[in-house]
């Protein structure tokens, strides 16, 4: 079923401050989760605002991929300074496991990572975490997606804690999600979510438009915004195609190219500091089988599968085996559930789309636009201290299965 929205009768501003005003009632801790883009500085300002009235401190967490704009850094230390005495910062530098969406050969990346400090991008700003023993649970080479979980039951210490995130149910159908689950939500209110034990996470702006985002912003001038979204803006980039995060990602890599135009000191670097940055800024922009986005075709005389093995057997080992491995996963799954003779080479593409049929082309689709999760075959992460216990699982599934030997 379908969900509806449902209006309070309320403006987004008045009701982004009751929640944050709630958050700071409920829980005996509370952080801000800050990236320095547009979403989360308005929501700093408005939880600064809060804690201010009340005189009160909160924590602010800030975590630095390294392959960041100047322009971003700039914003995020004057924000800091700005609210130095009322924020204790956790401003982190550490070395995490980061997907890199550009490159068969480099399928990953470790941001910060010390055996490579001679290649990085930038150097941390003073007031960074940079020691890796700042925290009890962390570990070199830790998934982003743990860090984050793992930092809020740390500062949490088992009080009831509250993480506000500034993101928009309306920017992307996984934030929808995000906001919308089916979650344990605390008191009935449907901007939280359990995350774990006793932490949860907080939505004050969730049901803002990017419109909303940039009115706020003009309405406060003296408060400061991210000048980068000047600058692209100057680059013909429409206000809902802006976005600031760490650049070689599955998705983000649509916004290489960008490095190049906005700030080309900065382009060399992260040209240098990850295989497949260039060609990635370069190809991604494309229609077609480069980069795998909209259309694509298969060559003469191959079928659909013919061309996924080809594409399998350009691949590095390690890469290949892990792409043999989820595509088995998604046969298997299709055989007990109406394909007991194996998937057809190509479906009706609307259902290809919205992932009801399964298909070669799908299978294609994820290997060329070098999908390393296959979430366009419906997956999702493992979680890094999962996957090595996966890999031997699914080697002996494979074997059993008969499948992409």
């Amino acid at each position: 079923m379908a969900t509806k929205k449902k209006f309070l009768g309320i403006d987004v501003f008045s009701a982004a401050v009751e929640r944050i005003e709630w958050a700071f009632d409920q829980f005996q801790g509370v952080y801000a989760s800050f990236s320095a883009g547009k979403d989360s500085t308005v929501m700093l300002h408005l939880v600064a605002r809060e804690a201010r009235k009340r005189g009160v401190r909160f924590g602010v967490l800030l975590v630095d991929l390294e392959g960041q704009y100047k322009l971003t850094i700039d914003h995020a230390l004057a924000c800091v300074e700005m609210y130095a005495d009322i924020i204790d910062l956790y401003w982190v530098c550490l070395p995490l496991h980061l997907r890199n969406g550009v490159s068969v050969y480099e399928t990953h990346w470790i941001c910060w990572d010390d055996a490579r400090e001679k290649d990085w991008i930038r150097r941390p700003p003073k007031c960074a975490i940079t020691d890796q023993n700042y925290f009890p649970f962390f570990r070199k080479g830790m998934e982003f997606e743990e860090f984050i979980p793992a930092f809020g039951n740390w500062y949490g210490g088992g009080r009831p804690t509250g993480c506000f995130v500034g993101i928009r149910a309306d920017e992307s159908l996984n934030r929808f999600r995000t906001v919308a689950g089916h979650g344990t939500k605390l008191d009935g209110k449907n901007y939280t979510n359990l995350v774990s034990h006793s932490l949860f996470n907080v939505y004050p702006i969730y049901d803002w438009k990017t419109e909303d985002i940039w009115t706020w912003h003009a309405k406060n001038p003296a408060l400061p915004y991210n000048r980068l979204y000047d600058r692209m803006h100057k680059a013909g980039l429409t206000i809902s195609q802006m976005r600031i995060c760490q650049p070689y990602g599955d998705d983000q890599r649509r916004g290489l190219w960008l490095f190049h135009i906005i700030e080309p000191e900065t382009w060399a670097r992260v040209v240098a500091r990850v295989n497949g940055a260039n060609g990635g800024a370069m190809y991604v922009q494309e229609t077609g089988n480069v980069s795998g986005y909209r259309s694509i075709s298969k060559p003469d005389g191959h079928t659909w599968e013919s061309f996924a093995m080809l594409l399998l057997g350009s691949m590095p080992k390690a890469t290949q085996e892990h792409y043999k491995n989820k595509i088995a996963q998604f046969i298997h799954w299709y055989a007990k559930r109406g394909y007991p003779d194996g998937i057809p080479d190509e479906a009706e593409r609307a259902d290809e789309e919205s992932r009801k049929s399964p298909s070669w082309r799908r299978v294609c689709k994820a290997l060329l636009r070098n999908d390393y999760w296959c979430k366009g075959l419906s997956f999702s992460q493992h979680k890094s201290t999962a996957y090595k216990k996966y890999l031997k699982l699914m080697k002996a599934r494979r074997e059993q299965w008969g499948l992409l030997k």
